[in-house]
């Protein structure tokens, strides 16, 4: 049961923390029909919610980005890309943990020449760390000449998240507002965080109420509704272990109980002729039961957590990173559900126990005595 909490939960937080990395948990657009990654209408960054959001208290950050369509171009291939810019305000959290070479782009100057690519887009290329790479980027005016962009490669990523790894790379936003020839108080989009993803639908709708009419909020469950669907699977297939794993030990509690009172039949019945109560005798028996059920807690959170642990810091379990995002099970550990289930199944293990004892009432003093 631990193995399946801390694996189906930390693969749901993985798969939700790396689109979260690209997209926030809530992103702000303007009203549009476009439905590309790049951004065509720029929008004011003179808002009340930005740069800080207090009117939702959940949110944790806002941060304001641009994307444009560009293509990479070396001596002897290209590769499409969308451009992220991003500011000195982007949350770098979750790219941390992406970094593979390298270090983090440096947004600080103005028109900063550093760009962040991923691991899937340098291997395509043949690019590595301190390389220069040229991106042409067709001008939003009407004109038929494309713009270029030379930058120096500072840092690859990977996420494992192969959509994302295929298309994206993080540039200055300052430069994506100059080939836009837009002014510095324009910006593409505002990518919003907030401290609990259990309640970002009602987060969601608070963000929106609040937000000028010409724009729109949306949550990453909306606009990646396939993903996040299919890892809700996982919560009914934690579901469907924990009621078997209750079921299994359930029945061997029943089967150790009933061989318990078996083996004590004589005892029972001098207990009966000397007074004691049938409810006296059950509970002697269940208190006997709950000392095994403990027991058996103490070695299983003692393996559970030890294989888990192991797992968290060595990665012995690989995974196809194309069907699961990740290359390795993720662990999540939480004293809430390792509580949960320790109390959980002592609770359901006692209730069942309470069934089989009843063969005690059955059992008359004349008979267990001389029972062998």
């Amino acid at each position: 049961m631990l193995i399946a909490f801390a694996t189906g939960l930390g693969l749901q937080n993985k798969i939700r923390d790396k689109i979260a990395a690209f997209n926030g948990h809530i992103t702000i657009t303007e009203f549009t029909s476009n439905s590309t990654y790049e951004d065509f209408q720029p929008i004011s960054k003179n808002t009340d919610f930005y740069p800080d959001f207090k009117s939702v208290p959940s949110v944790t950050h806002i941060q304001a980005t641009a994307s444009k369509y560009g293509v990479i171009r070396t001596e002897k291939d290209f590769e499409g890309v969308i451009a992220k810019g991003v500011g000195e305000d982007y949350n770098w959290e979750y790219f941390k943990e992406y970094l593979i070479e390298g270090k983090l782009p440096d947004f600080s100057p103005k028109y900063s020449k550093e760009v962040l690519i991923s691991d899937n887009i340098a291997d395509k290329l043949q690019f590595d760390v301190g390389d220069q790479l040229i991106i042409y980027f067709l001008s939003n005016q009407n004109t038929n000449r494309p713009r270029l962009l030379a930058l120096s490669i500072s840092g690859i990523f990977d996420s494992g998240f192969k959509d994302f790894d295929d298309q994206f790379i993080v540039i200055d936003i300052n430069q994506v507002q100059r080939i836009n020839k837009w002014d510095e108080d324009k910006v593409g989009n505002f990518e919003v965080f907030i401290d609990d993803f259990q309640s970002i639908d009602k987060t969601g709708d608070q963000v929106y109420s609040q937000i000028d009419s010409f724009l729109n909020a949306e949550t990453i469950t909306d606009q990646f509704p396939s993903i996040f669907e299919w890892i809700k699977m996982f919560d009914f297939n934690i579901l469907i272990i924990f009621i078997v794993m209750i079921a299994v030990s359930g029945i061997n509690m029943i089967t150790a109980l009933l061989v318990l009172i078996l083996e004590r039949t004589q005892m029972v019945g001098i207990f009966k002729a000397l007074g004691a109560s049938n409810w006296q005798i059950r509970k002697m028996f269940i208190l006997q039961a709950g000392y095994l059920i403990l027991k058996g807690l103490f070695w299983g959170n003692l393996i559970g957590l030890g294989l888990l642990l192991f797992q968290k810091y060595f990665g012995i379990i690989q995974l196809d990173q194309s069907t699961y995002y990740v290359k390795q099970a993720p662990v999540y550990l939480s004293l809430d559900y390792i509580i949960g289930i320790n109390v959980g199944v002592v609770v359901c293990c006692v209730l069942i126990m309470i069934i089989p004892s009843y063969i005690i009432q059955k059992i008359t003093p004349v008979q267990a005595i001389k029972f062998e």
